[in-house]
């Protein structure tokens, strides 16, 4: 941070600066340093480490394309577990889903309080609904230990550098593969394959060891700056990628929800990777 503006370095030789109109919290929790600022395009603004995690503005081009699509491409999820999500935007949407009962698992505590406080619209009450199961502990330990089993999980970290970089091993994706069930699905944030080449591959590669059905899937957001964020699929059945377009259409528009970036087009969409990701899963 230089002055007023905040300067994100995470990758050598790139840096993105935001402005700070105004900083509305800054310290340091038990796990990672934490700001939240305000931003004139981007609104509140929450960075941890250093790192941007998530903008009032642009939120909703991550969380609705790692909740939606695994969720209207399984067809039939009543459980789900979300490791990470501190900001509460994946539980948000998950809970748009009426027959679902969520299970949080989030390590920092803080993360969640901050958020709460500083940007409640990116839970937008989701924290106070009954169906939601917050657990505060090592999301590691959790799928390690538990006899759950869950129709999707969703790993929603942060980059693999600091208290995130455990979420990258090739143990705790066998074990939220165990944690599925038949038709289960992992779906997992892979980084900007565009820089971050070696985690997107990494992450196809687990995928490809332990799933029937690997993959990777993108989505666009503002502040994930030089590409398309990449998006981790592991599924046990090949089934659930290979929902038509007409059946898609059909479980949105019984669902009712609003959606700002996910529709049914757009889910098949983030399947066809340009050929610089597609050439992840050979390499």
């Amino acid at each position: 941070m230089t002055g007023d503006w905040f300067a994100e370095a995470l990758y050598p030789g790139f840096r993105q600066n935001l402005k700070m109109d105004e900083t509305l919290f800054r310290g340091r929790t038990a796990f990672q340093e934490a700001i939240i600022f305000r931003n004139e395009h981007f609104g509140r603004v929450l960075a941890l480490d250093g790192i941007v995690q998530t903008t009032e503005a642009d939120e909703f081009c991550y969380h609705e394309m790692m909740t939606h699509v695994p969720i209207f491409a399984h067809g039939a999820v009543e459980r789900v577990l979300i490791i990470g999500g501190g900001d509460g935007g994946i539980l948000r949407e998950t809970l748009k889903h009426p027959d679902i009962a969520p299970v949080m698992i989030e390590l920092d505590e803080t993360v969640l309080d901050i958020c709460r406080e500083h940007m409640p619209t990116l839970s937008d009450g989701a924290f106070d609904d009954p169906r939601a199961d917050v657990r505060f502990m090592d999301g590691i330990k959790f799928v390690s230990e538990t006899d759950e089993k869950f129709d999707v999980i969703i790993v929603d970290s942060t980059d693999p550098i600091g208290p995130g970089e455990v979420l990258f091993t090739d143990e705790f994706y066998a074990d939220c593969a165990r944690c599925l069930t038949k038709k289960g699905i992992l779906v997992s944030q892979s980084g900007v394959a565009f820089m971050q080449r070696e985690e997107a591959q990494g992450t196809w590669q687990r995928m490809n060891r332990l799933f029937a059905d690997p993959s990777l899937y993108v989505t666009q957001v503002p502040t994930y700056a030089a590409g398309f964020m990449t998006l981790g699929w592991g599924c046990h059945s090949p089934e659930p990628r290979r929902t038509t377009l007409d059946v898609l259409v059909n479980r949105f528009e019984r669902a009712k929800i609003t959606t700002r970036y996910y529709t049914p087009a757009a889910h098949q969409a983030a399947f066809g990777l340009p050929a610089y990701i597609e050439a992840l899963k050979t390499d």
